[in-house]
């Protein structure tokens, strides 16, 4: 099962128009086998944060790209809670790749 097809099975689904941004965000990602989900959506999630962050802009117009980057972030958790015994470690990359877009 591809990461793509793992998100189709979230429930509750996302509005479509969400879910047609989150997976243009992921990209060719979105082809990986589930097993990436988390470090593929976290990816996902950092580069559209980091795209977000060089805008000029970051007015109404990015309100769709910061929710894509919130579901992105979630999802990422949700994957990776399916193996607790590396969710702090999960948690900790999060932090430390997150904080990287904002600092830079």
């Amino acid at each position: 099962m591809t990461v793509r097809a793992w998100l189709r099975e979230r429930t509750p689904r996302p509005p479509e128009r969400l879910s047609e941004r989150i997976d243009a965000a992921l990209g060719d990602r979105g082809d990986a086998d589930r097993i990436h989900a988390e470090v593929a959506c976290l990816d996902a999630a950092d580069l559209l944060l980091r795209e977000i962050l060089i805008r000029e802009s970051t007015g109404r117009d990015s309100a769709l790209d910061l929710l894509t980057v919130d579901a992105l972030v979630t999802y990422a958790f949700e994957a990776a809670s399916e193996r607790p015994d590396s969710l702090e470690a999960h948690a900790e990359r999060a932090i430390v790749q997150l904080s990287a877009a904002v600092s830079e």
